[in-house]
């Protein structure tokens, strides 16, 4: 009976210790966006909107599964906490089987709610992006599949070169299956001692699988978060259902505290700069078009021939008529 006793206060001593030593890992409110989504008539707390995005009870519709469409929500508060972790719950869903795109971004960048051609949002951008590429017909080569995840550090001279899918400007990445499911999917980006790392759950399994993790990141405190998503001549619907920030309780946090992070440059110790642009090769005619280009030279050539042996034998009757 004692030792009965004795386990279950041992129990809940090890549950208060184990709450005050997560007591600083908290959601930040005024960074996070959950239901309900609105506030005092259209307006949602902490966040605005851009372009075609849509604000229902249920979700937050970026883009519509329309052609050539683009939006964005950012939050409207500058983020200053040094080690945090981004839960983001959305769905990228449409009608399209075999070709549909473009994907959806999620930003953590100086500047805000500035419409361009990356995603829908601007180029040359400081700080992180976390690209959802869901472009079927992918564009150059490389080895991997699409919907692939994929971050950048940019310092705001670096182009994300959209024609090669951003192969020469990415930091890492992942081949995920998110789209068109019936559950929700998940991504978790986790920021602390430098050191970036993007989780996934979208098996329905509730469980996170690592897509990547690289260390060596340096982010600057007081950026903005940010979604946004485009469509072109191929489309979908992107979906945010939730985004929420974590502060971390970081070992690290005193020893960051000590410099100014406000002040320093995004910028990632495993980058590469980018490479030339080359153009892809044209592609190889299939076997099919060029029997149907040779038969019809082919038949140009007989119909010039007939052409040309009808054209003599008209003139051999003219001269045989001018003769007589």
């Amino acid at each position: 009976m004692c030792r009965k006793v004795f386990s279950v206060l041992l129990n809940f001593f090890v549950v208060i210790i184990s709450a005050e030593w997560n007591s600083n890992d908290y959601m930040k409110r005024e960074h996070s966006l959950i239901k309900p989504y609105q506030g005092k008539g259209m307006m949602v707390p902490y966040w605005d909107f851009q372009g075609i995005t849509l604000v229902t009870p249920n979700y937050v519709r970026v883009t519509p599964d329309r052609q050539s469409q683009s939006g964005s929500l950012w939050n409207s508060i500058p983020c200053n906490v040094l080690a945090w972790e981004l839960h983001v719950n959305f769905k990228i869903h449409g009608h399209g089987k075999d070709l549909f795109g473009d994907g959806m971004a999620i930003w953590y960048t100086k500047d805000r709610m500035v419409q361009g051609p990356v995603f829908g949002n601007m180029d040359y951008f400081h700080g992180l992006a976390i690209f959802i590429d869901t472009y079927s017909n992918h564009n150059g080569e490389h080895n991997h599949q699409h919907p692939y995840i994929s971050a950048m550090i940019n310092n705001g001279t670096l182009h994300y070169d959209h024609d090669r899918d951003g192969t020469h400007t990415s930091l890492a990445g992942c081949e995920v299956k998110l789209r068109n499911v019936y559950y929700d999917t998940h991504l978790t980006i986790r920021y602390e001692k430098d050191t970036l790392t993007v989780l996934t759950d979208v098996d329905n399994k509730g469980e996170w699988k690592d897509c990547f993790k690289t260390s060596g990141v340096k982010l600057p405190t007081g950026y903005y978060w940010g979604v946004s998503a485009a469509t072109g001549e191929l489309s979908d619907n992107h979906d945010i259902l939730s985004m929420r920030l974590y502060e971390l309780d970081s070992s690290d946090v005193d020893v960051v505290s000590a410099e100014d992070r406000s002040k320093i440059i995004p910028s990632a110790e495993k980058f590469e700069a980018p490479r030339e642009h080359v153009e892809d090769p044209k592609p190889a005619w299939s076997g099919t078009k060029t029997f149907f280009v040779m038969l019809f030279v082919f038949l140009l050539i007989i119909a010039i021939a007939i052409a040309g042996i009808s054209w003599y034998r008209d003139q051999q009757e003219h001269a045989k008529k001018r003769f007589y």
